[in-house]
């Protein structure tokens, strides 16, 4: 049979679907496992990651059974569900790629001041510096005031160095992630798509629509 056939697109539809499984749970392993090893300690990055994990996994489990059984409404709500999450997913990547460093600092600062004295002494602990920038009397009094790295070495990178340097590779990573994936997913509207209009060679000639 040829790779345009009926049982090449239900065979696509259905690795794609496994693969987005097997990230699904991969999101929820490695949530689970930072959390376990105190790796993050933000509830909401956990859960935001554990959510992620659990509605793409909803989704691949939907479009398997839809590819599986030819359910033309599974599959009809798998494209829909799926359009709008690379619509989604498309916008916040190319955000990713886009936000120059200027703006990276504006976020990190502005972030910085909103966080409590704990979480603001735990990220210090955590990525070995003292204050954010050296740009306000604000910011040289949080930097005269913190011990952490200090302790250990008389002169303390500024966090906010720090933090620009990991946020500016996190941010190409997602990006550049994020967009793969969402191409993936145009893949699997066009799949299903194509699949709900394609005749299965098995079924009753009379009981296809």
């Amino acid at each position: 049979m040829v790779c345009g056939g009926f049982a090449c697109s239900k065979n696509a539809l259905c690795a794609l679907n496994v693969v987005y499984m097997l990230v699904g749970l991969l999101l929820i392993g490695v949530a689970a496992w930072a959390k376990g090893l105190g790796l993050v300690s933000s509830i909401h990055i956990i859960g935001g990651v554990i959510a992620v994990g659990v509605f793409l996994l909803l989704i691949a489990v939907a479009g398997l059974v839809g590819a599986v059984n030819h359910h033309q409404v599974l599959l009809f709500f798998y494209m829909i569900i799926l359009g709008l999450v690379f619509i989604f997913q498309f916008g916040i990547s190319c955000s990713c790629l886009a936000i120059n460093l200027s703006k990276q600092t504006d976020v990190i600062n502005a972030s910085w001041w909103v966080m409590s004295n704990n979480t603001r002494d735990e990220l210090e602990r955590s990525f070995d510096c003292c204050g954010l920038f050296n740009l306000t009397t604000l910011d040289q009094q949080d930097y005269a005031f913190c011990t952490v790295c200090k302790s250990r070495s008389p002169t303390c990178q500024m966090c906010g160095e720090k933090f620009l340097k990991h946020s500016d590779e996190a941010l190409k990573i997602l990006g550049g992630v994020g967009l793969f994936f969402s191409f993936t997913e145009i893949l699997g509207v066009w799949l299903a798509m194509r699949f709900r209009n394609q005749k299965d060679p098995r079924a009753n000639p009379s009981a296809f629509l």
